[in-house]
């Protein structure tokens, strides 16, 4: 099934997913040079917004948790396109180490640890979990509500070399956006594979580098198949000057979001869109949904109450926010049983391994999904990104997925190229 598109301007859309559908020997031939130039990431998941008439990415991450909302269906894509990711990197790997995040409470979180870790050893590879957390000072053993168990063990550093006690891993995996900073033990490693390389974490890590190389692989794609590439492009700006709590830059923010809702205003006049504008502010650096806000006029960033200070001030790990990225809203039109819903899609190496939908039966559409009280509906479309049916309407199953896959895909060539391009500079700070 697809969720409902509930919008009046399902021509534009279908305009557009009958140019992906119409283009797609070009547009598969297009990505497979591109990945021929670019290496990219082991993975990643992809949050989509569609409006009808614009089909766009609003949120790329490195460190993708939620394997375990996937449909059961996708295991073996995700087995197979893993075992690829595994033989570019390191083909001769027999060892990972997998480090996740510190949420050793947080059942969701350690499902998808527990999904991640049954996909790598049926490609072969013995895994083991090394944790960051200080509370974690032994082997320890966590059952978890499905009816599985976690096992974590302590880090030990030998030299230049992570693992844990009685184990050398050829190859370390995050699933850790080290958003509170890198931690010595693990810088410095020397002969073995770090994935993704350290300065993916937020704590360098940059939401407007990433939208900044989206838009150039936009704007080529745009060309290959003859679309303007508004149509899967949010624009952004940024305020790398600001403190929330001491008020100051709210002059650069407000400017740039009048300066950005002015450019969207016009795009929308040119395609007859009568929907009301929006941006969305949100942190540079950070995920969790947190430190976002939806303006819809310049005036609503200046002067913001305590509450809305604290809200934007502080994001995960209890980190000040000082920069932030403007990002144009894409309204979503799609509805899970009357709750609003985006599709969000995962990937590993340069594959679509399937996606699900994010659903909130308290938000707008105009509104971030990604917040508490969201839950995840498993959509069966993992054939469906990869095998178009032209004999089929541009909104059918396989061809709407479809056109969600592309869009998805160039978000992680975006990443891809995000990552080579700040790797010199990033390596300078992580070494410091």
């Amino acid at each position: 099934m697809v969720p409902h598109l509930t919008t009046a301007l399902t021509g534009p859309l279908l305009e557009l997913e009958r140019a992906f559908l119409d283009n797609r020997t070009e547009i598969e031939q297009w990505f497979r040079s591109q990945w021929l130039d670019t290496r990219p990431p082991f993975y990643g998941s992809t949050d989509l917004r569609n409006s009808g008439f614009k089909l766009a990415p609003v949120d790329l991450n490195l460190f993708p948790g939620g394997f375990n909302n996937l449909n059961d269906s996708f295991l073996p894509l995700c087995v197979q396109a893993a075992q690829a990711a595994i033989e570019r990197i390191c083909p001769d790997a027999r060892r990972l180490l997998l480090i996740p995040e510190n949420h050793t409470r947080n059942q969701f979180y350690l499902q998808n640890v527990a999904q991640l870790v049954s996909i790598l050893r049926l490609t072969g590879l013995e895994v083991r979990l090394g944790s960051l957390s200080p509370e974690v000072t032994e082997v320890t053993t966590l059952e978890l509500d499905n009816g599985s168990s976690l096992t974590l063990e302590p880090l030990e550093r030998h030299g230049s070399r992570l693992g844990v006690k009685g184990f050398d891993p050829c190859a370390v995996l995050l699933n850790n956006d080290l958003s509170a900073g890198v931690p010595e033990v693990l810088r410095n490693l020397d002969g073995q594979w770090l994935i993704p390389p350290l300065h993916a974490g937020w704590h360098s890590r940059r939401k407007s580098n990433h939208a900044a190389a989206y838009s150039r692989i936009a704007n080529d794609f745009a060309q290959v198949i003859g679309i303007d590439p508004w149509r899967i492009n949010p624009e952004y700006g940024v305020c790398g000057q600001i403190n929330f709590k001491e008020r100051t830059g709210e002059e650069c923010l407000a400017s740039q979001v009048d300066a950005l809702l002015t450019r969207i205003r016009a795009k929308y006049k040119e395609y007859g869109v009568s929907d009301e504008p929006f941006v969305v502010v949100k942190a540079d650096a950070g995920t969790y949904g947190m430190g976002v806000m939806t303006v819809k006029d310049a005036s609503e960033v200046q002067g913001l109450n305590r509450r809305q200070r604290n809200k934007m001030s502080v994001i995960k790990e209890g980190l000040q926010v000082q920069e932030v990225i403007i990002q144009e809203g894409v309204h979503t039109f799609e509805t899970c049983n009357d709750a609003v819903a985006e599709p969000v899609v995962y990937m590993m190496d340069h594959y679509v391994v399937g996606g699900f939908y994010r659903v909130h039966t308290e938000r707008g559409r105009d509104e971030n999904l990604n917040a508490p009280g969201m839950h995840f509906k498993p959509l069966a479309f993992d054939t469906c990104c990869t095998l178009p049916d032209a004999a089929q309407g541009p909104d059918a199953p396989p061809n709407r997925f479809y056109a969600y896959g592309v869009v998805a895909r160039l978000a992680l060539l975006a990443a891809a190229v995000e990552i080579e391009e700040t790797a010199s500079t990033s390596l300078e700070q992580v070494a410091a």
